[in-house]
């Protein structure tokens, strides 16, 4: 398994980690097989979606934000960061790519990101490839 280590620098971002999560795949030595991504935080999560307009990860913020405000007076988490939990919850912890030929068997438009809820923080992402 190898962890990457991130540093966010705002509240709430998506970082591109596709390139990462790539290098982890080569260096593995495996040639077919998954790749899973997974965060080991309960305020931040990863997700695949575009990867080439920039405003698509800000339309998922918005919405996010949206679904989720940052203070509702409902909230009874005594740390105030209870909407980063829920986004958390709502995007998720991990996922699984396919490998294929070495390289992550992603579609053309995707990109694997880390979403940060509750930041500015260091964060780590948790690679483990599994395969022949």
């Amino acid at each position: 398994m190898e962890r990457i280590e991130l540093r966010t620098h705002q509240r709430a971002e998506m970082l591109d980690i596709t390139a990462a999560v790539a290098r982890a795949v080569a260096r593995s030595g495996v040639r077919t097989g998954i790749c899973q991504v997974f965060v080991p935080h309960t305020t931040a999560g990863v997700t695949i979606n575009e990867n080439t307009d920039p405003a698509v990860r800000q339309d998922v913020l918005h919405v996010l934000e949206s679904a989720v405000p940052l203070l509702d007076p409902a909230y009874q988490h005594a740390e105030g960061n209870s909407a980063a939990h829920a986004k958390s919850t709502l995007v998720g912890c991990s996922h699984i790519v396919p490998v294929e030929e070495a390289r992550l068997a992603l579609g053309t438009w995707q990109g694997i990101y880390f979403c940060e809820f509750d930041g500015p923080r260091h964060r780590e992402v948790w690679v483990q490839v599994i395969g022949s």
